[in-house]
């Protein structure tokens, strides 16, 4: 047992396993009955396959045999190799068949995921109509959207629910990765890009084309034209005064709006 230990420090040092994550076992793909450092490495290469029927990815909780990294043993998942004994990652999910050794990672699994996550079980919570868990932070203060986290990020098109990235929840409830949504605040752009609901407070700029619209007037010809909007943020329909700058909604004063066709009136 003492060989063991040491063995498990050694190796350690040794920088066993993939830039995902840090553990001295490989895993064997039923999928496909290729080894692979973790499901992620397997997933980016078969995404390169030539044949777009032979890409596929990797059910974690299909995964059966794995084979030590240390001594080259294949063997049914464990924690511990049964030939030499070195523990293969010192966090273990015998249900995600998941091994990594950061552990300052604070890894936890989510049943009502049905996956590991990290930042520590004390930080997080599982919004059950989201079907996803967020941190302490948005109990009771985020817009639930049913299954909000099952779908790919509008941005890069990455699959949210299980990304290794950091998430955003905007003001309407919809996700995205923290990283694009930083990038697309940067660019200025404020919308979200699946229901253009104003994600930032806006009321600054808000006032800021009150003043534009004031100080700019519209020729003769426009002064009385009136267009039907429909409003992004409250959907609330209107009709307002044509502006070449923006149309205002009367009801919640936001310029995120859009012309739209005149309401039919019934006969």
């Amino acid at each position: 047992m003492e060989r063991s230990v040491i063995e498990r420090l050694d190796f350690g040092k040794m920088g066993y396993g993939c830039k995902h994550y840090r553990r001295r076992c490989r895993i064997r793909a039923p999928c496909c009955n290729e080894l692979y450092s973790c499901r992620h490495c397997h997933n980016e290469a078969t995404s390169m396959l030539s044949k777009p029927l032979d890409r596929h990815e990797l059910v974690r909780q299909d995964v059966e045999h794995v084979v030590c990294s240390v001594c080259d043993t294949e063997q049914p998942v464990a924690q511990v190799c049964t030939n030499c004994g070195v523990r293969m990652g010192e966090y273990f999910c015998s249900i995600c068949k998941f091994f990594d050794d950061e552990t300052g990672k604070e890894h936890f699994h989510c049943d009502d995921c049905g996956i590991c996550r990290v930042g520590g079980r004390e930080n997080f919570f599982h919004c059950k109509k989201c079907g996803s868990c967020y941190s302490n932070g948005l109990r009771d203060n985020h817009l639930c959207v049913e299954n909000s986290m099952r779908h790919h990020c509008p941005i890069c098109y990455e699959y949210l629910f299980d990304s290794l990235k950091d998430t955003a929840v905007m003001k309407c409830g919809h996700t995205m990765h923290s990283e694009c949504y930083h990038e697309m605040i940067k660019r200025d752009q404020y919308c979200c890009p699946i229901c253009s609901k104003s994600v930032i407070d806006m009321s600054r700029t808000w006032k800021r084309i009150d003043e534009e619209i004031e100080a700019t007037v519209m020729p003769e010809d426009y002064q009385n034209r009136k267009v039907w909007i429909l409003c992004n943020d409250c959907n609330d329909t209107t009709e307002v005064y044509f502006h070449i700058i923006g149309h205002k909604c009367g009801h919640c004063n936001s310029y995120n709006t859009r012309a739209i066709a005149p309401p039919v009136l019934p006969q």
